[in-house]
């Protein structure tokens, strides 16, 4: 059964490990390798009749054949209406046909899968919003990409990303002292600008636990200034926690399940460490997803529950705003054409699409809904790890049409994005179609706009 030194069935727990997959530029020697991956047939076997239990079963044997998810997936659009792009269809032909072979398939078959399950499918779950028997192919395509792991067929950039999160509880290579660092610098950076501005470590009994992106200390980290600085203004009593700060999962998309736990577990113990009344997860969908929805069951916690109260960055704003928290100077309010970017996780999967739309009526005069929206919003076309993946690039930026199509239509030439993936997505299509538009996450939007009492404004030298 052979496998290679970079591709294989092992998990990623040294640095070691990761180093050497780091050295291999876009995956050349790892996808050689995965060409000559054999599949273990029995661990396949075994692993099927743990995972594809009564409900997938059900789903997988019900489907009619109706076609009604076609229209409701972005790739299916963006490829001219392909018949192989319907939901259905690639489902059907990957775990359901793995399923009726009892594990007994070749590594051609297993790209195959993994080409589908990774380049085809962003997990948005909008197809099972639609279908009558209500089957979620989204869904079933996140425990696929878990099966497709456990033989050793991930995307490169995924098997890395599971990597970071064994060995640093984050997406990316950012240690607790580089997190601590990151966060006294930035608050020296801006407390000229801001008399008295800080950014508390490790404070017990907070209101507030505020958690990030990796993405922020690594390339962002205005980002976290500027979430220091909104809570400033509003008078918060928060903190971050010194580890456990990281809410992302790569190791999601990856369909590393034992990733997910450690990654969950470490910020859940910095709850417990910290006692905060109440969390806030920054301007990320798949973070949300994975922390405050997916979180509390890789970590055994029966509930559903996280440890303590976890909310969105958009509740907190928009509970900001409605109390007066942040209050908005009205000839600083948005007065160009301005649409919304509904992220999949945290509207679609979280229900907050009422709590989106009250910011926008806060601080836009000209709001203007793209179609459809809300929970009916397609992807933002790099959801589920995509944006990432280099082997699937030219598929991404074909499924980006869709995207580009809804934010034309609305005439807005300002998008707002609060979510990583949809920010990044949104500017790479911009990159690609250039049609024109510019995107913002909320943080930098409200600083603008804000109305700042006197004691928190610089005097004057």
């Amino acid at each position: 059964m052979p496998e290679g030194k970079l591709c294989n069935k092992q998990t990623v727990d040294t640095k070691e490990q990761l180093e050497a997959l780091l050295a291999d530029k876009g995956g050349k020697q790892y996808y050689e390798e995965m060409n000559h991956l054999d599949v273990n047939k029995s661990a396949l076997t075994a692993t099927l009749k743990k995972v594809v239990k009564s409900r997938f079963k059900t789903w997988l044997e019900i489907c009619s054949h109706c076609g009604l998810c076609a229209e409701s997936c972005f790739y299916y659009l963006a490829n001219d209406r392909d018949p192989t792009q319907v939901p259905s269809y690639k489902i059907q032909s990957t775990l359901g046909k793995m399923l009726k072979r009892k594990g007994d398939v070749d590594n051609a078959f297993m790209q195959m899968c993994m080409d589908t399950a990774f380049a085809k499918c962003t997990c948005c779950t909008r197809c099972g919003v639609y279908c009558p028997f209500g089957i979620d192919t989204g869904v079933m395509f996140a425990y696929l990409r878990g099966i497709l792991f456990s033989q050793g067929f991930s995307p490169w950039e995924m098997k890395i990303g599971t990597g970071m999160h064994r060995i640093y509880r984050a997406q990316m290579d950012v240690t607790v002292e580089d997190w601590v660092e990151t966060c006294e610098w930035m608050a020296e950076e801006y407390e000229a600008d801001w008399p008295g501005l800080t950014i508390p470590v490790d404070k017990e009994n907070a209101d507030i636990m505020y958690t990030v992106n990796a993405r922020e200390p690594k390339h962002y980290p205005e980002d976290i200034a500027e979430a220091a600085i909104l809570f400033h203004v509003a008078g918060e009593n928060w903190t971050v926690p010194g580890e456990g700060w990281e809410e992302t999962s790569l190791a999601m998309f990856a369909g590393d399940v034992a990733a997910c736990k450690m990654q969950v577990e470490s910020v859940y113990t910095a709850m417990d460490r910290l006692k905060p009344k109440r969390m806030v997860v920054t301007e990320c969908g798949h973070a949300y997803r994975a922390t405050v929805i997916e979180g509390p069951y890789w970590a055994g916690l029966k509930n559903g529950k996280t440890p303590v109260e976890s909310i969105h960055y958009i509740e907190w704003v928009a509970e900001a705003l409605r109390t007066g928290k942040l209050k908005i100077d009205p000839s600083k309010k948005i007065k160009e054409p301005v649409t919304y970017q509904d992220s999949c996780n945290y509207i679609r999967n979280g229900g907050l699409a009422d709590v989106a739309r009250e910011i926008m009526s806060y601080i836009a005069e000209d709001f203007r809904e793209m179609n459809p929206c809300r929970e009916h919003n397609f992807c933002c076309g790099g959801g589920g790890g995509l944006n990432g993946i280099g082997r699937y690039r030219q598929q991404r930026n074909i499924g980006l049409k869709i995207k580009r199509d809804q934010i034309q239509e609305t005439g807005a030439k300002l998008v707002v994005a609060p979510c990583h993936n949809c920010w990044d997505a949104i500017r790479d299509m911009e990159e690609i179609y250039k049609i024109g538009i510019r995107w913002t996450f909320l943080k930098p939007l409200l600083i603008k706009m804000l109305e700042v009492p006197e004691h928190l404004k610089p005097k004057d030298e």
